[in-house]
């Protein structure tokens, strides 16, 4: 799976899916609209990539951000959310889609084309409890280390409890070391 893209881009300006030029191969990335109207041609640019495979195709999915691409990894775990209308909704920017959903604003992600209002509410309804205490219920050492090693532990997809539970049991050392003791301790349960 390819997860980062780092290049120039190759494509005009606006251009969606952006064409980014790695070492002479050009990789085909869909970003939000927004993204393919920041980038000029010529820029470099290192994107965070959710690789989507279909038994027809392979898309790539970029992100400036990490927590972007979290964000829209959330979004498709919602039945009945494609990438296409997830990439939609990341139009916005990850910390208003996250405030939409902590208000259960529904006119927010009814302005998304492809979106409709039952869709709408069901993005409500199962992210906001994946996305209440995200931050608040796991702890954070001042140095963003341990936010870093819970959004990397969430995205593989273990849930707030799990987490919180191991991260009392890490030994101290590098980011590195962290996450494989805490893989090896989720992986025994």
């Amino acid at each position: 799976m390819i997860a980062q893209l780092t290049g120039t881009i190759a494509s005009e300006h606006g251009y969606n899916p952006i064409i980014i030029d790695v070492h002479g191969v050009g990789y085909s990335v869909h970003v939000p609209g927004r993204i393919a109207h920041q980038v000029q041609k010529g820029q470099s640019v290192v994107m965070h990539i959710h690789t989507h495979v279909r038994e027809d195709a392979l898309d790539l999915f970029g992100f400036v951000s990490r927590d972007e691409l979290s964000m829209f990894n959330l979004l498709l775990t919602v039945s009945g959310v494609g990438p296409k209308t997830a990439l939609g909704v990341m139009d916005h920017e990850a910390s208003h889609i996250r405030r939409a959903i902590e208000k259960g604003d529904v006119d927010f992600f009814t302005s998304v084309p492809r979106l409709g209002k039952k869709n709408a509410q069901k993005i409500i309804i199962e992210l906001r409890s994946k996305l209440t205490g995200v931050t608040g219920d796991l702890p954070d050492d001042g140095e963003g280390e341990t936010k870093e090693l819970a959004d990397a532990l969430l995205s593989m997809g273990f849930d707030r409890t799990e987490i919180r539970n191991v991260m009392k049991k890490l030994p101290d050392g590098t980011l590195e070391v962290k996450l494989r003791h805490a893989l090896k301790y989720l992986g025994k349960t």
